[in-house]
């Protein structure tokens, strides 16, 4: 028999700040590249997080994934590291990294997948304003 394959999303709510800058360039060269993110007082957003994962639904619960053990894996792993936080400062998974939306994205899903079990990740989007948002899909690009 022929399984279906569905795709389900939950969506989660948090604020942030950051700040977009490298260190290795002067501040004209920051400010000519990032503009206002670059801002040395930081600045924040309201990010929508939306986790898609996708699987076949389970002949005894009907589920791909019980949303409230999703919803679990996003708030401890996500949300409670990233609200109300500065994540350039803060939040250890981004350590390191340029706080761009893109590279936030990945940290989301790196944070997500390993706690995910009898389904699959599919795709990662964060909204970063009205106007911006990026998707993952866990894709890498073999340069």
């Amino acid at each position: 028999m022929t399984k279906k394959l569905v795709y389900i999303t939950r969506k989660e709510h948090f604020n942030a700040a950051h700040k977009l800058y490298n260190p290795s360039w002067t501040r004209e060269e920051n400010d000519a590249v990032f503009g206002k993110c670059a801002n040395e007082n930081w600045h924040g957003h309201n990010f929508d997080l939306f986790v898609t994962v996708k699987g076949s639904p389970d002949d005894d619960t009907g589920f791909i994934m019980d949303l409230k053990k999703l919803r679990d894996i996003i708030n401890t792993y996500v949300v409670d590291l990233l609200d109300h936080q500065n994540i350039n400062l803060d939040v250890a998974f981004m350590a390191g990294k340029m706080a761009s939306i893109e590279n936030l994205a990945i940290g989301i899903w790196e944070q997500i997948e390993p706690h995910l079990s009898g389904c699959e990740l599919h795709r990662v989007k964060l909204w970063e304003t009205h106007n911006n948002y990026v998707e993952y899909f866990g894709e890498t690009n073999e340069e």
